[in-house]
């Protein structure tokens, strides 16, 4: 670990939040190892301006809003230089089957959803953000939010994907 105060601060963060911040990524659209990318892209940005960062109301609010801009960029771009290659996933059994099916339907469902509606999803019930840092990170009014998660919710009600998930026939 470094000696520098600042660096310190900001590793821990990371490593408390890392996890998370990939999941929010991927749940916002990106492949496991692209959620990886943006994330860090995002953590790259934050540390270089860390005190500002650091002198925000809500940190993490402050963090999902650079993830979000990073993910928008990187959905922007024409061409990124990379190739993505399929990866060969290792033999399963049927036991470790079902949480890939589950993460496919979740995935299929969200991606039904307009742009802003996932990211309003993923804000609050991922990352847990309540309605006014939801607000405050995607700088629009409260009831746009709740707006946008009642349209989301209802959507997803009505998803086809997610009925196994609940349990119905």
């Amino acid at each position: 670990m470094s000696d520098d105060p600042v660096v310190a601060e900001f590793s821990e963060y990371v490593s408390l939040r890392w996890a998370r911040l990939v999941r929010s990524a991927v749940l916002l659209g990106c492949s496991p190892p692209e959620a990886e990318d943006v994330v860090q892209a995002a953590l790259t940005r934050c540390l270089v301006s860390w005190a500002k960062v650091r002198r925000a109301d809500d940190r993490d609010a402050y963090v999902h809003r650079v993830l979000i801009n990073t993910f928008t960029s990187s959905r922007r771009r024409r061409w990124t230089g990379e190739l993505p290659v399929a990866a060969t996933p290792e033999r399963l059994t049927d036991d470790e089957t079902a949480s890939y099916d589950d993460a496919d339907a979740v995935r299929r469902s969200l991606a039904r959803l307009s742009p802003d509606q996932r990211t309003a999803v993923v804000l609050r019930y991922y990352a847990h953000l309540s309605e006014q840092q939801m607000a405050n990170v995607l700088g629009v009014a409260p009831g746009t939010v709740k707006s946008r998660l009642s349209r989301a919710l209802k959507l997803l009600a009505d998803d086809p994907h997610l009925s196994d998930l609940r349990g119905a026939p």
